[in-house]
């Protein structure tokens, strides 16, 4: 999913951002399962609320600048704890 928020940088076709929100909803929503199975549910409010703001059914008009900042910091916010969790594994 960080790749695909990336890559909403570059001037994509519009059914391109019409598939990043279908692939971001259904992702934000898989995660938010998961993290509510452990237990955790602060990141469980914001996967779900991830999921709410990349759904494509009632579009949210940010504009295109603001748009893009959010999807560097999703991209990073998914990015970053993945490196970190691999980094940890690798020192184990």
């Amino acid at each position: 999913m960080a790749i695909l928020l990336l890559l909403c940088l570059l001037d994509m076709p519009y059914g391109f951002y019409q598939f990043v929100r279908f692939v971001a909803l259904i992702g934000f929503g898989i995660l938010a399962y998961n993290v509510s199975e452990k237990g955790n549910k602060t990141e469980m409010f914001i996967y779900g609320g991830l999921a709410v703001l990349f759904q494509p059914f009632f579009k949210i008009a940010l504009g295109r600048e603001i748009w893009n900042i959010v999807d560097v910091i999703i991209a990073l916010g998914l990015i970053i704890p993945l490196a970190t969790n691999l980094k940890k594994d690798n020192i184990r």
